[in-house]
Formats: C-alpha cells, structure tokens, sequence
C-alpha cells in the first residue's frame, strides 16, 4: 500500500467499524470512526449537532474531519455512512487514503439493522422503504469513491484479513 491511510466506507450496517477495529490490530495501524472524532472535537453527539445546526453545519465538520486526518499517518478510518456522498471528502481523503468500499446486500443489511434503535432514521415504520431508498442512492457514489470493494458478508476479521491481503499487493 503506497497511501498512508485505509478508509473504510459503506452503507450503514456495512461493519465499518467491526471491521476498522480488526484491520487495526491486524495492521498495528491506528484506528479513528470520524462521526466520534467530530463529537470529541465538539463535544457534542451527532443528533445534537443535527438538531442545533443542521445537517450543513455537521458536513463541514465532516470535511475539516476529513482533511485532519487526511494529513495524519498510520490510521484505519472508519467514514460515515454519508462522508463518501460528498466530492470534497472524497478528494481529499483519496489524496492520502485508500478507499475501500465494504460492499454488503441489501437484504443483510436489513437483517443486520432490524433491531437498531440507535439510528435515527431507523426509527420509523417504513425503515425498509428507507434503506431502499438510500442503499440505491449510495451504492454508485461508493462504487465511485472507492479504490477497492471487498464483500463484507463474512466475519468483520475475514473482512479484515481480505483487506489486509489487498493492502500488502
């Protein structure tokens, strides 16, 4: 691997961080989820960001996340479900970063997400009709933004080693 950073994207329920922790201890690298780096930095949760500034103000945290530790060195990053929707993180983490897209169906993540009552958007009677709606939405964004896509249906370890035998080509 010639980049000096591994991010990890996909839909929600993908594993990215299952897997981003594996792939760190795997690797030694060191490992960051970006919607908890913004919430340090601000000291607010997510849902409170969204609530007091809307969804704008939270994306350009997203992007000076994304710049920040696009510089850093030795990081397995787990993005956001919606970091890789947005052109400018992508430029920017694809400076330094390999992108890899951990590709599971539609149907697994409904499985995987069917008792999730952490996700806000999860937290309605057409959840199904919504994930649809979105999985179809992103999947050619992530497609777009990735340097690699590993199926990600296996254990978040045989995930990781699959992406470890990637890297070390």
């Amino acid at each position: 691997m010639n980049k000096k950073n591994i991010v990890l994207c996909g839909f929600m329920g993908s594993g990215k961080t299952a897997v981003g922790k594996q792939l760190s201890r795997l690797t030694s690298l060191n490992y960051v989820d970006i919607d908890n780096y913004i919430e340090r930095k601000t000291g607010k949760t997510i849902s409170e960001i969204f609530a007091e500034s809307g969804e704008q103000h939270f994306r350009d945290l997203e992007y000076e996340a994304a710049k920040e530790l696009s510089l850093k060195k030795g990081y397995v990053i787990s993005a956001g479900g919606g970091t890789l929707l947005y052109e400018r993180n992508v430029q920017v983490l694809k400076e330094s970063c390999t992108v890899i897209f951990l590709d599971v169906p539609l149907s697994a993540i409904k499985y995987r997400l069917r008792n999730d009552t952490k996700r806000p958007l999860l937290q309605r009677p057409d959840k199904d009709r919504v994930m649809e709606e979105l999985y179809n939405q992103r999947m050619p964004l992530y497609l777009k933004a990735a340097d690699y896509r590993i199926d990600a249906t296996k254990s978040p370890i045989g995930v990781a080693k699959d992406i470890c035998k990637i890297i070390k080509k």
